[in-house]
């Protein structure tokens, strides 16, 4: 059996759907989630929907119960100490239940990397470690859709404010990082390793700015501001607060190369090239 928690969220559903896509029989598929409800059209293709919460112990050791592979999609909450303690649940309930190998979705060079994000995913890191359980560290770049979810506004408006400057992302897409996840949760061989997961090749957000403009005759630049304008204005588009300081963060650290490293084992898990920024942007531009 292959459990997958946060099936209702971006990354934890494209596994699902990749995994179905792969062949891997419905009935062998339970996710585990929050609200079950919401994970109602799995359950109409025969996977099996448990509820399972990381703020409530109690109901992981069942959501996790006979799971030969378990995809612990990290949290979303905005408070580092929360999810540590999210995490730790789910690591002991993943223990207790005697889960055969779990896979961690984590940041690349989690142990090295100076993003706020990182921190979480360090201690997870350690407590996936400690628990004794065979595990692969899932280190995920920065997503894409991150950017290209923005797209529709910067083509309107004519520009993308940053403060990266020329700091260089290597991001893949989350259908990417979905299909390693796949990859590594239907195959063997993979105990004990960290996959540190990237895009193909790097790029700066004046390359978005500039990939937008070309695809949609429109023109858009990029303004790099200083980081607390970057913030008033994040804020100023209701963006949630907590969430705010980290993107802020991140964008600053890019500046020093934390998000541009490049390496190959995303395109070697998956087995043909990751997506590339003309994708994503053409992709955005289409919906």
């Amino acid at each position: 059996m292959i459990v997958v928690t946060g099936a209702t969220g971006r990354l934890g559903r494209r596994t699902v759907e990749t995994l179905l896509a792969r062949g891997v029989r419905a009935d062998g598929i339970a996710v585990a989630v929050r609200t079950p409800e919401r994970a109602a059209d799995l359950a109409r293709q025969g996977v099996q929907v448990r509820e399972g919460d990381y703020d409530r112990p109690d109901t992981l050791p069942a959501a996790f119960a006979d799971a030969d592979k378990l995809l612990l999609v990290s949290a979303n909450a905005h408070d580092d100490t929360l999810r540590i303690a999210q995490h730790r649940n789910a690591i002991a309930a993943a223990h207790a239940a005697g889960v055969g190998h779990l896979a961690y979705t984590s940041i690349v060079d989690a142990d090295t990397n100076p993003l706020a994000l990182a921190t979480v995913h360090k201690a997870t890191e350690e407590a996936v470690r400690a628990s004794g359980l065979p595990f692969t560290l899932l280190r995920n770049g920065w997503y894409f859709e991150n950017y290209t979810a923005g797209i529709p506004a910067a083509v309107e408006r004519g520009g993308i404010v940053g403060t990266a400057a020329d700091g260089r992302v290597a991001a893949a897409s989350i259908a990417d990082y979905a299909e390693a996840a796949a990859v590594v949760l239907t195959g063997t061989g993979h105990e004990g390793k960290a996959y540190e997961l990237t895009g193909d090749a790097s790029w700066t957000l004046a390359d978005l700015a500039a990939e937008i403009a070309r695809q949609s005759g429109t023109d858009v630049t990029y303004t790099d501001v200083p980081a607390g304008q970057l913030a008033e204005i994040l804020a100023g588009a209701g963006l949630p607060q907590g969430l705010v300081p980290l993107l802020v963060d991140a964008e600053v650290h890019t500046r020093g190369g934390a998000l541009g490293r490049v390496t190959d084992d995303l395109r070697t898990l998956i087995g043909r090239p990751s997506a590339t920024l003309a994708e994503a942007v053409a992709a955005a531009l289409k919906n």
